[in-house]
């Protein structure tokens, strides 16, 4: 679920430290035995998660939530290796970015991979998104994961009528008006390639960035609306839009626990990627290559793997999200059948085998122009 990235690769960025995680630099030379600061998406950073930690370990832990990889990776590069001890990003980054920067540290595998073994089947060791290229490090833990493609409300367009048409629901004159699209520029991109019917995850020729362009200002022009998570569910429960793009178990779960099962996140049957129709997100959380590593770091790792509190990340306040921790039947035994409706987990493992894994637009920050260009001509 990541938004903008704009020249990440060679970008270094400049980042400054603000708001609460300004003091935890001056933090640094009193010692890091109680002191834990992590940088991640939302649900880490809830106090259902949280406060059981701080109060066991009797420590401040402070967590910060964005919604851009690109920019936490960033802050790190910028020199906040010093500030934290966690960062929690989507799966290609610790394997492609951060590692062969020199931006986190491997994890003792005596003591993690073992975890591995109670995953989900997926997810078992050595998982690829976890390791090193060489296979000799292990870089992360996975949990929280799920398809992403988009949403639809199954009382306008039928499950079946969305798996076999796809992405080309996007493109189909009679839907203009009748679609939203959720404000999340990274999987727009996604998106938007996977209507024109082009992988995004490739070097991209001149010819397929102009389709690429004629899509976006198409899909745009069509949308009905452009806005947050919120916003979106709440226009498909009013029947003011039928579908969404980009969406999925993450931003639809909120409204399905609210017991709107008509509306459902859908992964097409076929598409441009090898064949698959869709794309999938997996999170890591590596630890940081601080130079004062706090050792609360491994002891969270660990914490976050217990079945109560794995469940309790899938369902911390924001989204709801499967986890891989739902391999262990004492996790998955801690769901409840409203909770697993919510995840839509009847379908899950179909839709994570009709995707393909998030992975880095190599040319994204052209396609973001492109598709910037296109929003603004909605006026």
């Amino acid at each position: 679920m990541n938004l903008t990235r704009r020249n990440f690769m060679q970008a270094v960025g400049a980042a400054a430290v603000a708001g609460p995680m300004a003091t935890a630099g001056r933090a640094l030379a009193a010692g890091r035995e109680k002191e834990l600061n992590i940088l991640c998406w939302e649900g880490y950073n809830s106090a259902q998660v949280l406060d059981p930690f701080r109060s066991s370990k009797g420590a401040t832990v402070k967590a910060e939530s964005l919604t851009n990889d690109p920019t936490m990776i960033n802050r790190l590069r910028a020199g906040e290796t010093r500030i934290w001890d966690l960062i929690n990003v989507n799966n290609p980054w610790a394997r492609k970015v951060m590692a062969p920067a020199g931006l986190i540290k491997p994890l003792p595998k005596a003591e993690f991979e073992p975890y591995f073994d109670t995953m989900l089947p997926q997810f078992k060791s050595p998982y690829r998104w976890a390791m090193s290229d060489d296979g000799k490090d292990l870089l992360g833990m996975a949990q929280r994961f799920g398809p992403y493609s988009f949403v639809v409300n199954t009382d306008k367009v039928s499950r079946a009528t969305a798996e076999e048409q796809g992405w080309a629901l996007f493109a189909d004159p009679a839907l203009a008006g009748k679609y939203g699209i959720l404000e999340s520029d990274d999987w727009n991109v996604f998106g938007i390639f996977m209507v024109a019917g082009i992988n995004p995850f490739k070097e991209h020729t001149d010819a397929e960035m102009k389709l690429f362009s004629e899509t976006a200002e198409k899909v745009f022009k069509g949308a009905k609306m452009v806005g947050d998570i919120a916003s979106l569910n709440q226009a498909l429960v009013s029947g003011e839009i039928d579908l969404h793009l980009t969406g999925g178990t993450y931003s639809v779960s909120p409204a399905r626990a609210d017991g709107y099962l008509n509306l459902r996140a859908v992964t097409p049957l076929k598409g441009p990627i090898d064949g698959k129709g869709g794309i999938s997100w997996i999170e890591i959380t590596s630890t940081v290559n601080n130079p004062d590593l706090s050792p609360l770091a491994t002891e969270f790792l660990k914490y976050v793997q217990q079945p109560e509190v794995a469940h309790t990340v899938a369902f911390a306040e924001g989204t709801f999200n499967p986890v891989s921790q739902m391999g262990n039947k004492k996790c998955f035994d801690l769901f409840t059948k409203d909770e697993l409706e919510a995840i839509q987990w009847d379908s899950l493992e179909e839709e994570m085998a009709r995707s393909a894994e998030y992975d880095i637009v190599p040319d994204y920050e052209k396609a973001l122009d492109l598709m910037t260009a296109a929003k603004r001509l909605r006026g």
